[in-house]
């Protein structure tokens, strides 16, 4: 199969983690750790074709490390900027991109991805 027909799943951490109010805020690196460990165990549910799955993290969760299953990004600025780029560099590529702030998700439709809310990923 080629790479380019694989699903590539862009999860915006910032925007998925505070969309649940569980503390994340005392420990933001922790929390994206938690939803990393999360889609390596689940995947993308729902979703039964391959894809690549891709944490974009930022601030204080920058550094977390990938695990088998899901590759981690640390955006060295802006998560948004980040993501759009990751879009933008993708080509033909179909791309799903999860986050529920409105202009990144703007931004990324007018790139071609489609876009999802956190709780396609976040309980």
């Amino acid at each position: 199969m080629e790479n380019s027909a694989v699903l590539l799943v862009i999860v915006d951490a910032a925007n998925v983690v505070g969309s649940v109010p569980d503390g994340w805020w005392r420990d933001r690196r922790g929390a994206a750790e938690r939803l990393r460990d999360r889609l390596a165990e689940r995947g993308l549910p729902g979703r039964t074709g391959p894809a690549e799955i891709v944490l974009v993290v930022e601030g204080a969760a920058r550094g977390v490390e990938p695990v088998p299953g899901v590759r981690v990004e640390s955006a060295p600025g802006s998560g948004d900027d980040h993501v759009v780029g990751l879009v933008a560099g993708a080509g033909e590529r179909p791309v799903l991109v999860v986050t529920a702030d409105r202009e990144l998700r703007r931004r990324v439709t007018a790139l071609g991805a489609t876009v999802a809310g956190p709780r396609t990923v976040h309980p």
